[in-house]
């Protein structure tokens, strides 16, 4: 064998080697109960807006996040969404709600910190015992009804940890563009419904969660 094609098998074979051990990266990745799911839902224009408000310095910013949940052998979404309110969403499903241009999920996996693991059971049970709660479309933290962060977060402040350890924080909402005005596409969707933007009141959102040293990312599906 010459000297040329010597080294055009060894190229050959450590370009195997590798693209054989990224496959077997995202092949070994299992999904683990309490899991948290940040996506990008879209491009609506709400979900533009949500993202507009919300945006962080992360590479990626989300619009919706769920967790997740094993029920029957099978795996779940406990998520808040318009449609349906508080509901379990079969991992599959959730998965193929918004894909890239190459077909691949736009979701990301986050775990919480081992201390948080006793809670979990708890926290999932929190959100089974109030599916079919209807949807928070105003985005108020009092009432009887949740969106997506506001469900995660209460699914662990519900329990016994001080204050402190929450793994989420809060704070005043906003929906105003960076010169401070209310942004037209919040108007116009608090228009609809006859509320007043609760400009200042006490809530979350997924980039807020995703920003939280409490919790580790694990997986990104547009990368498998």
């Amino acid at each position: 064998m010459n000297r040329t094609l010597k080294k055009t098998c060894i190229l050959f074979i450590f370009a195997f080697v590798l693209i054989s051990c990224n496959s077997n990266q995202n092949n070994d990745f299992e999904i683990k109960q309490g899991d948290l799911l940040f996506q990008n839902t879209g491009t609506g224009e709400i979900d533009n807006a949500i993202k507009d408000v919300t945006a962080t310095s992360f590479s990626k910013n989300y619009s919706h996040v769920g967790i997740a949940m094993k029920k029957n052998e099978q795996w779940f979404v406990l998520e808040a969404i318009t449609e349906e309110g508080i509901c379990q969403t079969s991992l599959i499903k959730f998965l193929n709600r918004n894909k890239n241009k190459f077909n691949k999920s736009q979701t990301t996996v986050a775990r919480l910190d081992s201390y948080y693991q006793p809670y979990i059971s708890k926290a999932i049970e929190y959100g089974v015992e109030r599916i079919n709660t209807p949807y928070d479309e105003i985005f108020l933290w009092d009432d009887d009804s949740y969106y997506c962060s506001e469900l995660v977060y209460k699914m662990f402040s519900s329990q016994d940890l001080p204050k402190d350890s929450i793994p989420f924080l809060t704070h005043p909402m906003t929906f105003n563009d960076s010169s401070g005005n209310p942004m037209p596409s919040w108007v116009a969707y608090y228009e609809t419904r006859n509320q007043p933007i609760p400009e200042g009141i006490k809530g979350t959102n997924p980039n807020l969660m995703a920003s939280s040293p409490r919790i580790k990312f694990v997986h990104d599906y547009e990368n498998e």
